[in-house]
């Protein structure tokens, strides 16, 4: 059984104190030193292309619209998740209003993100706003991010993470959650904190993650809370699901008195 965990960037962020109970440990996550390629050397074709994309990026804070929701992206944590993600999934996602997705999304993808807590540490790759000495889109982030690897994407292991578990739950929106959660990874290169390479191993890194989670009880259980609230919220519950997902309510009220 994973032990209880406290994700304490993640738990700054999302303004929720309370600890997060991951499914897995670190350590039971798949190591990606094992079987992920290293990031490119800088006399690698890879990173040519990793220069010529952190052009591309730069490019694009032309686009003020799409600058501004990298801007956006670039703060961390659940919070974000909620704000940039309710839209596309067809539910607006709180803690007071929907528990049972909130509860499986908080500790999944804190669970994903454990995964890179090794890869970044051994590779402590340098980011491309340092290597070019220029300023990101983020400022704030710059002191942070020069003592944290840069490899893997952590911010794309989120928001990729975010979005194949959304789309767990509402595949109808699948398309839509998958195309934003592209585009959070998407905002790491246009902001300047990360390298195409670093992005792409964080999509790897976080379908990997998350194929994991599927090999736990208590995550599948939530899951099934979860889609059955959203079953709930939507109008589309059957008597027998509406008066399950009644009785888990009452459950967890007496839980938290």
């Amino acid at each position: 059984m994973a032990g209880l965990i406290m994700a304490a960037v993640c738990a700054q962020a999302q303004n929720d104190e309370s600890p997060v109970e991951a499914y897995f440990t670190t350590k039971e996550m798949p190591d990606m030193l094992k079987w992920c390629p290293a990031p490119p050397d800088t006399f690698d074709a890879h990173f040519s292309y990793d220069v010529m994309q952190y052009f591309w990026g730069k490019s694009m804070r032309q686009n003020k619209e799409r600058a501004d929701i990298a801007i956006r992206d670039a703060v961390y944590g659940l919070n974000c998740i909620i704000r940039e993600f309710s839209e596309p999934f067809g539910l607006q996602i709180s803690k007071e209003e929907t528990p049972e997705i909130y509860k499986v999304l908080r500790e999944g993808t804190a669970t994903c993100d454990s995964i890179c807590t090794l890869p970044k540490r051994y590779y402590m790759r340098k980011r491309p706003f340092m290597r070019f000495n220029e300023q990101t889109l983020y400022p704030a982030d710059e002191p942070g991010l020069r003592r944290n690897g840069s490899y893997p994407s952590g911010h794309t292991i989120l928001g990729w993470s975010a979005a194949l578990l959304l789309s767990e739950i509402n595949p109808d929106r699948a398309d839509t959650l998958l195309a934003r959660g592209l585009m959070y990874g998407e905002s790491r290169i246009i902001v300047g904190a990360h390298w195409q390479s670093d992005v792409d191993a964080g999509r790897l890194a976080a379908s990997a993650a998350y194929a994991r989670l599927h090999t736990s009880e208590r995550f599948l259980e939530q899951m099934r809370l979860a889609r059955q609230e959203f079953r709930v919220k939507k109008g589309l519950a059957t008597a027998n699901e509406l008066k399950a997902y009644q009785k888990t309510a009452k459950k967890r009220a007496k839980t938290v008195k």
